[in-house]
């Protein structure tokens, strides 16, 4: 009996536990729903399902500010993410003000919308911040955030607009003049008609007097606001319009012809900006010459090595003291050995002393320099007329339509640079010399040239960088109908070796001036065609990356290029010593320009 009883008792406290299992599971059951309707979970995130965890019941959210910077971190910018933080944060300080009472009774404040949808929120045209529709100011143009869009592009990239006034000005005035003409026939409008006069003369003296907004008079912007509110009176004021039209039209042909007139104007001024010497080379040079003759002391001669045909000979044709010193300087100071090295300056009677004391003051290493006026030069075979001056290399700037898209247009425009008459003087002025290496003026050496003396040409006359990019059969235009090969390559001067014992041998400069006088009725292109045709089949082509040219025109030259290439050459209009010259590239000029010298800081040189 006892044993029975045992097994009774057992079997109810089994079904108790049962009982109280089942029981259990309903209430979990309940709370589950009770969970959700009470706010403990977080809900649904766009990107996934993301539980919030309350630390506290007073509903701190700054835990889950951070997570949803981390998620939206890769997708959003730095300033849009910072500016909802902010907002975020100043919304969890306000949450976190919930009355005591509702927290002691443990009821949590109904989730905020903390986040948006993108398309919701907008950015301000001038701050670039990120700010909930309505606050912020709508008259300054808002845009919506969207990732990659054009607007948030403008924003990080907007630059601001120079002398807005006086443009702002320039509208009034053009609009005021248009209104004016309608305004005045109207007998009632004598008033608004007179304010219409008075402020638009009133905008013409302004403007006559000043070009940017620095030179405006203080009490501008009442003149601003005083023209704005005739130009809105005007407006409302019933007009015939085809007046008003007639009247815009005529302004704007005005204005387009006032444009073209400014236009060829800036362009004369460009041109005569290229062709004159500035101001400051101009002392530097009538200085010098004053000096020369003032001391007799500098006037010496080094003629052992002038004629030494074992020597390494520089030819440089030049009426620039700075851009021959640059080129000297730049030769020495990256030459092995200096020793060897003999430069021949030709230049023109005006500035001979100038150039013969500056190379007699300045020393480049173990080199010697000789200056030589071309003037005192007797030429037996040559016109002696043609040769009254100096003629330094002739730049051609050439331009021909492509049969490729219209992107390749840019690259269709070169400046070939070519031998002047002087040039073809040089066997008569080196009779005893062999080789020699002619350098422009506008050149700048990076790398020692001595390996251009070893070069063996293949019984051609001249070595050159062959620019095959421009083809002789491109510039017909130019060319006229002579017989040539229409596949060549054209060739730049700059840095050409020449070797003058056989140019002696094949008459190259009777050829040219043969060719020079075919051709004299052709206007401008004779000189181009006369020296492709005497060197064509008798040009060595040098390795590109002997000369870089391009650096006087072309803003996009590649910088590794530079670093590169052994000689730097500025052809085209923007020579580095002038003051339109490309800055980026006037650095690698300037480093050899010795501007502690007395004279350059007299005459303010400083390019």
């Amino acid at each position: 009996m006892k044993g029975a009883g045992a097994g009774v008792a057992h079997a109810k406290r089994r079904w108790r536990g049962l009982a109280i299992g089942v029981l259990f599971l309903v209430v979990l059951s309940m709370l589950v729903p009770l969970g959700f309707l009470l706010g403990l979970h977080n809900g649904f995130h766009s990107a996934g399902f993301m539980p919030l965890q309350h630390t506290s019941p007073s509903g701190d959210r700054s835990s889950h500010i951070d997570n949803l910077v981390r998620k939206l971190g890769p997708t959003l910018p730095k300033d849009i993410l910072q500016g909802f933080v902010n907002e975020a944060k100043n919304e969890t300080s306000s949450t976190n003000a919930t009355p005591k009472s509702q927290q002691k009774k443990g009821i949590l404040a109904p989730p905020q919308n903390v986040l948006q949808p993108l398309t919701n929120r907008n950015i301000s045209r001038v701050t670039g911040k990120a700010g909930m529709r309505g606050g912020v100011d709508e008259s300054e143009g808002l845009c919506e955030l969207k990732y990659g869009s054009y607007c948030i592009w403008r924003e990080e990239n907007r630059e601001e607009m120079k002398d807005s006034t006086v443009r702002k000005l320039k509208d009034q005035l053009f609009v005021a003049r248009a209104y004016f003409p309608s305004i005045a026939k109207i007998p009632a409008q004598n008033k608004l008609s007179h304010e219409l006069r008075q402020n638009i003369q009133e905008l013409e003296r302004v403007l006559s007097e000043s070009t940017m907004d620095a030179d405006l008079p203080p009490e501008i912007q009442k003149k601003l606001r005083r023209m704005d509110a005739a130009i809105a009176r005007s407006k409302s004021v019933s007009v015939d319009c085809n007046n008003v039209d007639k009247k815009l039209r005529q302004i704007f042909d005005l204005t387009e012809d006032e444009a073209n007139f400014h236009m060829k104007q800036g362009a004369f001024l460009y041109q005569l900006a290229v062709q004159t010497m500035p101001k400051s080379l101009h002392c530097l040079s009538m200085r010098l010459t004053v000096e020369y003759f003032r001391d007799h002391s500098f006037d010496k001669e080094l003629s052992e090595k002038y004629s030494d045909p074992t020597l390494l000979h520089y030819v440089i044709f030049s009426n620039n003291v700075i851009a021959s010193s640059v080129v000297i300087n730049s030769t020495v100071m990256r030459a092995r050995d200096s020793m060897n090295l003999v430069f021949h300056v030709l230049t023109d009677g005006q500035n001979y002393y100038a150039m013969k004391l500056w190379f007699l003051r300045n020393a480049f290493k173990d080199a010697v320099v000789q200056v030589l006026n071309i003037e005192h030069l007797n030429p037996d075979y040559f016109n002696k007329a043609t040769l009254s001056h100096l003629s330094l290399p002739v730049e051609f700037r050439v331009s021909f339509h492509s049969s490729d898209n219209a992107a390749a247009m840019h690259n269709r425009t070169q400046y070939i640079s070519i031998f002047s008459h002087s040039h073809y003087l040089l066997p008569e002025i080196f009779k005893n010399l062999e080789k020699v290496v002619v350098l422009d003026d506008d050149v700048v050496v990076q790398q020692d040239l001595s390996a251009l003396w070893s070069l063996d040409m293949g019984g051609k006359v001249t070595g050159a960088v062959q620019i095959c990019s421009v083809r002789l059969g491109q510039l017909q235009s130019y060319l006229g109908e002579s017989i040539f090969h229409k596949n060549s390559c054209s060739w730049m001067s700059g840095l050409n070796v020449i070797d003058l014992v056989r140019w002696r041998e094949l008459g190259i400069s009777q050829t040219y001036w043969k060719l020079v006088k075919e051709q004299v009725s052709m206007k401008g292109g004779s000189a181009l065609l006369a020296s492709l045709l005497t060197f064509q089949d008798l040009i060595y082509a040098l390795d590109s990356e002997w000369v870089l040219s391009g650096l006087g025109h072309d803003y996009g030259v590649n910088i590794k290029d530079i670093k590169k290439a052994a000689v730097l050459h500025y052809n085209g209009n923007m020579k580095p010593w002038l003051e339109l010259g490309i800055p980026k590239y006037k650095v690698y000029w300037k480093k050899f320009l010795n501007h502690e010298d007395q004279f350059l800081s007299e005459c303010n040189v400083n390019p």
